[in-house]
C-alpha cells in the first residue's frame, strides 16, 4: 500500500491505521506503520503488510494519528493521549476517510 499525504505539519510523526469504515461503529482497524512529514508537510510511505511488530487490531476509530500528544500540541491540536500506536501513547487523530461513503473508501479499489 502506498500512502501520500500533504498539507500536514512539517517534521511530524504520525501513526497510520488501516480501517474498515470511517464512521461509527468503525469496524476493525490495525496499525500499519509510521509516517513522518518533510519540510513541507508532505510524506510518502510504502507499506508492506506488517503483522509481526506492535500489531494489534481494534474496532474503535478512523485513520491517521499524531505519534504523541507532544506532536499534537506543537501543532495547535489537543494534547489528548489515545491508544493508537504500539505503546498506546499516540496523540489525536489527524486524517480519515469520512469523505467517502462507508462502503466506497479508497481500499475498495484494490483487487486481491
Amino acid at each position: 500500500m502506498t500512502v501520500e499525504v500533504e498539507g500536514l505539519p512539517p517534521h511530524t510523526n504520525f501513526d497510520f491505521f488501516v480501517i474498515q469504515v470511517p464512521n461509527p461503529p468503525f469496524g476493525l482497524s490495525w496499525y500499519q506503520g509510521d509516517i513522518e512529514t518533510d519540510d513541507f508537510g508532505r510524506a510518502h510511505q510504502r507499506f508492506i503488510g506488517r503483522f509481526n511488530l506492535e500489531t494489534f487490531i481494534v474496532a474503535p476509530s478512523q485513520g491517521l494519528w499524531f505519534n504523541s500528544p507532544n506532536d499534537a500540541t506543537a501543532n495547535a491540536c489537543p494534547g489528548a493521549t489515545t491508544p493508537f500506536n504500539g505503546d498506546h501513547t499516540a496523540g489525536v487523530q489527524v486524517l480519515n476517510t469520512s469523505n467517502f461513503p462507508d462502503d466506497r473508501g479508497p481500499l475498495r479499489q484494490l483487487n486481491p
